[in-house]
């Protein structure tokens, strides 16, 4: 399954717009107004179908993932020095970037990859293709680029 992830260019809070391969409209994600990030993932009829919260007093940045409300795991940012790499204790995944911060490989607990994420340079505002094996999978993959991403962003300000 292919998602193409973009941020919007003019608002308040973080909100993106999420497509699939055919180019509809596969979720979208709108922030909310909280202490630290709040990412609330819709469908494309509007429900809410997931959220990632970012953990405040937390020594590296830590997102709680939530899926129909439930926890459903978390995702870690490692002390690392030069690739990044997240401690994901949901499914059993583990997340590894490039030294670039533009690739990021999703592995399951048997090294078989999962998703692969890039990030598309040359656009105003951040947009990242999601390529998962799996089309049941797409969901928590979304989940860890907003996580990611948001550790990025507050990282740069």
């Amino acid at each position: 399954m292919f998602l193409r992830f973009r941020q919007r260019m003019f608002s308040w809070f973080d909100s993106y717009d999420i497509w699939d391969a055919a180019g509809n409209r596969a979720y979208t994600v709108k922030g909310k107004l909280s202490w630290g990030h709040c990412l609330k993932i819709l469908d494309p009829a509007g429900q809410e179908v997931g959220m990632v919260k970012e953990k405040v007093v937390t020594l590296l940045p830590r997102f709680d993932l939530y899926l129909a409300g439930a926890r459903v795991g978390s995702i870690a940012k490692k002390l690392t020095l030069f690739r990044p790499e997240y401690d994901i204790d949901c499914r059993g995944w583990r997340v590894t970037g490039s030294i670039t911060e533009w690739e990021y490989r999703i592995q399951n607990r048997a090294g078989e990859t999962v998703a692969v994420i890039s990030k598309e340079l040359f656009h105003l505002t951040d947009t990242y293709v999601i390529e998962v094996r799996d089309p049941e999978d797409a969901i928590y993959a979304l989940m860890m680029v907003l996580a990611i991403d948001a550790d990025m962003c507050s990282r740069s300000r």
